[in-house]
């Protein structure tokens, strides 16, 4: 059966070389694959100041980030029948930082803009990597799916991906 994915894009950004809607799509559908039957997220793409001011408020962190993840909370009581309960959250992506990261990591744009928004979808279903168990699950996991996608393993190094 096909994913159901209602997919908001928002641009809050002047930066070029952002990824299309379809490309977006393309990767909520792959990190989704097999988890979700249906799914309702919004990609908010956003300047440093942005990120940084939501790094701040939510993590503590005085600067911008690459991805910032969103889980929706369903109330108690609702149905998992229920069509609040597609909602799976949102994700806050920093392009100027996924662009950089691109450049000093040698990775293509594109291949990083996937990692970005699998990783963070995986956040929105629950998977983290504050445990070394759990970062080895979760990175097994994105190079599975971005593999799938044609892009290389994302993790050379642990410094490849920053704080998220």
């Amino acid at each position: 059966m096909a994913l159901d994915l209602d997919l908001d894009r928002q641009i809050a950004t002047d930066r070029e070389g952002l990824p299309t809607l379809a490309q977006l799509r393309h990767w909520v559908s792959a990190a989704l694959e097999g988890r979700r039957e249906r799914a309702a997220l919004t990609i908010r793409l956003v300047d440093p100041e942005e990120g940084q001011s939501l790094n701040l408020h939510y993590r503590g962190l005085d600067k911008p980030t690459n991805v910032l993840s969103f889980p929706f909370d369903l109330p108690p009581g609702v149905s998992p029948d229920d069509p609040i309960a597609d909602l799976l959250g949102d994700l806050v992506i920093c392009a100027e930082v996924v662009q950089r990261e691109a450049l000093e990591q040698g990775k293509e744009a594109s291949a990083h803009w996937a990692h970005m928004v699998v990783h963070g979808v995986l956040h929105l279903l629950d998977y983290d990597h504050i445990t070394d168990p759990d970062a080895a699950e979760m990175e097994a996991l994105e190079t599975t799916i971005l593999g799938g996608l044609g892009f290389p393993p994302p993790y050379e190094s642990q410094d490849d991906l920053e704080d998220c």
